[in-house]
């Protein structure tokens, strides 16, 4: 097709103007679930604005002003209509929010007995009648719970749930529900993890001047429960702890403490150590002015203690420490004191414990030069020590005994250690699962492991049940989730990123509910609430995190990734023809077979777990499929259940899993008329990316391993 110079001039004035005037229903991701969108379903808007003619709060605090402003920007937006704030009630329909402390209304009705039961953070929603006037009352013990509340009460209208004779009563069953960034004091993101831009924290801006965002970070994580965040990195910086910075994190604290959320912070081991005594910069140089940092050492713990001091002088509501140590380079009690890993928690939870603080001391250890097998260590390094940690010391563990992989099987550390609360450390930033370029809803893999059963006391005997106490009757819980937020315009740089974010929350208040129910609500809050359109992307949702084991690491490989980014493939060989270790360490492929042998004849690894989970998986024939490749080094021509060869159902699992990223395309360019321009835009684009991605994992890895197995490649439909 020709252009005239007229159809030039005409096409740029029209450029000008759709970039100065963007059409008013576009969407660039940055409300996130929140947009609170006017209903479009006439009967269900008719409802609820007889229902809620308006807003009736008692009470005065910073946590009751934010529901106010909350609750009146839900409803306006909706409903499509202004909906009025008042004291008292008036005729018509009306939602009553308050606690029996400050409400008057609330202590005319009858809910002590619910109240009772729901805690610090719990709440109730219930449709009554007050003087005979239609209402929907939110209650709570305190004003968070009062927040949690109105949060869920606009979840269920843009959602379009029925009020008609609601009574619902939720509490949260994990008691620490938090974020971890992984984020450096210089803004930039760990080890190149910055998927979604540069850090939220301004720290050079800091304190005197408050990003907006910070607030609306901390709304985004009311409205799904989290309520603590640790803004720096696991590999921690001492400087963190100095006055100055101090003070910065205060600053941060006072934003989030209305909406529920402590602050805690990510410490190094040798911050009591002078920076002139460091052999390795920050790794081993602190910030202090002693000569050494051994938890025995009296004048050590006296440092912590007035560290600690100083600390709850600026912060109050101070939650704790997280601390990386003696992993991957970060200083630690063992490998520089010889002494014990309760050792080095035991000290800092002495300088905490005065003020309710807590210590969250991860138990990602490993040593790659002597580990045969790297998959035991934390098991090793722990499990003699339990029962010695103090009551307020959290053994921090992530789910797989690897890291973060696509699947793994569950860490057997959990179960294992009965006498200490085990913390479950989840990734919702996709470091090894395509980062911010693929669609990949975790939801389900979390729920795998949630529902995976240890039979640490028989059956029944699930994660779910260690993490929220009930089994080994901890007296504190906790699940935290390394974020994939960053400083970009959505938050998380693939806006189905969001969805991770949004289903860790609900699962960390809530692990019973369902990886459909979660996808359901966030759609429906987020893209659409046409039925058609929210069967179709939950659809696309719902079978990506399979789709992305089998493009990246079929029945049971693990780690193949590249190096340091961990994005690509690297199966053996780097961009120079050298062997790349690592990968041949995890896959073991040879002319004889694939995979790592962890059985009674390798590294025994399976003797970790419980039985009858440690006899199934040790056995060839039993182990299920998912985990065969992480146990079990086995023959290419070995029978798979569906009566192909390894080597076939290997291949076939990859070219499966590119299949389904074109199956995601489709669908999503199905319901473009549907979705908002500039979401679809996005959407697409990483998908495309997604799918030639994975293709370049499927090719590399068949042509790799097809060395080995000297088999054609069969063809696949």
């Amino acid at each position: 097709m020709k252009y005239s110079l007229k159809n030039i001039n005409i096409l740029f004035v029209l450029c000008i103007v759709v970039s100065v005037c963007p059409a008013a229903s576009a969407d660039d991701g940055y409300n996130l679930w929140m947009s609170y969108k006017k209903l479009d379903d006439a009967k269900t808007l008719k409802a609820y604005q007889q229902a809620f003619s308006s807003i009736v709060i008692e009470g005065q605090s910073e946590t009751l002003d934010i529901i106010r402003e909350e609750v009146k920007k839900g409803l306006d937006g909706l409903l499509g209509v202004d909906v009025p704030v008042r004291n008292t009630l008036d005729t018509g329909g009306a939602l009553v929010i308050g606690t029996r402390r400050q409400s008057q209304i609330i202590q005319k009705l009858d809910l002590s007995d619910k109240l009772a039961t729901l805690g610090y953070e719990g709440f109730l929603i219930k449709s009554t009648k007050i003087n005979g006037i239609p209402t929907v009352v939110i209650s709570a013990n305190e004003d968070i719970g009062l927040l949690y509340g109105s949060f869920h009460l606009l979840r269920l209208m843009q959602t379009g749930q029925s009020f008609k004779n609601v009574d619902i009563c939720s509490k949260p069953k994990i008691q620490y529900r938090l974020l971890d960034h992984w984020d450096k004091l210089d803004g930039t993101i760990s080890d190149q993890r910055g998927y979604a831009g540069k850090s939220l924290w301004k720290w050079d801006e800091l304190p005197d001047k408050i990003d907006p965002r910070y607030k609306d970070y901390a709304r985004a994580n009311a409205s799904i429960g989290i309520n603590g965040v640790v803004p720096n990195s696991v590999n921690a910086d001492p400087t963190i702890l100095k006055p100055e910075y101090l003070k910065k994190v205060a600053k941060l604290a006072d934003v989030f403490r209305p909406y529920g959320i402590r602050v805690f912070l990510s410490v190094n081991f040798s911050s009591p150590i002078s920076a002139k005594f460091s052999e390795d910069g920050n790794r081993k140089g602190g910030i202090g002015n002693l000569n050494t940092s051994d938890p025995c050492d009296p004048e050590v713990r006296q440092w912590w203690k007035d560290k600690a001091k100083e600390i709850y002088q600026l912060i109050p509501d101070f939650g704790g420490f997280l601390v990386k140590a003696s992993s991957e380079g970060m200083p630690g009690p063992q490998q520089q004191y010889n002494r014990t890993h309760a050792d080095g928690a035991n000290m800092l939870a002495e300088a905490l414990a005065p003020y309710g603080g807590i210590v969250m001391w991860r138990s990602f250890v490993y040593n790659a030069d002597v580990d045969p097998d790297r998959s035991k260590r934390a098991y090793k390094e722990f499990v003699p020590f339990d029962g010695k940690f103090s009551p307020n010391v959290f053994i921090q563990t992530k789910n797989g005994p690897i890291d973060f992989q696509p699947r793994e099987p569950l860490n057997s550390l959990f179960g294992a250690m009965p006498n200490t609360p085990l913390m479950l450390e989840l990734q919702i930033m996709q470091e090894y699962l395509g980062h911010s370029k693929h669609l990949v809803y975790l939801a389900p893999m979390w729920k795998e492991y949630l529902e995976f059963d240890t039979y640490a006391k028989g059956r029944g005997s699930t994660l779910a049940s260690i993490i929220d106490g009930s089994l080994h009757n901890y007296q504190m819980t906790g699940i935290a989730g390394v974020t994939n937020i960053g400083d970009d315009r959505n938050w998380c740089g693939h806006l189905f990123g969001q969805a991770n974010w949004y289903a860790f929350g609900r699962l960390a208040w809530d692990h019973n509910l369902s990886s459909e129910t979660i996808a359901n609500e966030w759609i429906r809050m987020t893209l659409s609430r046409k039925s058609k359109v929210v069967k179709q992307i939950q659809s696309m949702m719902i079978g990506s995190r399979e789709a992305c084991v089998n493009y990246m690491t079929p029945l049971g490989l693990h780690h193949i990734m590249q190096e340091g980014f961990h994005y690509g493939p690297q199966p053996s060989l780097d961009k120079s023809g050298r062997v790349d270790w690592t990968s041949v360490y995890y896959h073991r492929a040879d002319v004889n077979g694939l995979g790592f042998d962890r059985s009674s004849t390798g590294s025994n690894a399976t003797s970790q777990y419980f039985s009858p989970n440690a006899e199934i998986f040790d056995s060839l024939k039993r182990c299920p499929e998912k985990y065969l490749l992480w146990f079990h080094h086995v023959s290419w021509d070995h029978k798979m259940k569906s009566g192909r060869t390894l080597w076939k159902e290997l291949c076939r699992r990859y070219y499966k899993g590119v299949d389904y990223v074109k199956k995601m395309e489709h669908t999503w360019d199905a319901i473009e008329k549907d979705i908002d321009p500039e979401i679809y835009l996005h959407v697409k684009e990483k998908l495309a990316t997604q799918e030639k991605d994975a293709a370049i994992w499927r090719d590399t890895c068949v042509s790799y391993f097809q060395k080995f197995s000297n088999r054609p490649v069969p063809a696949y439909k």
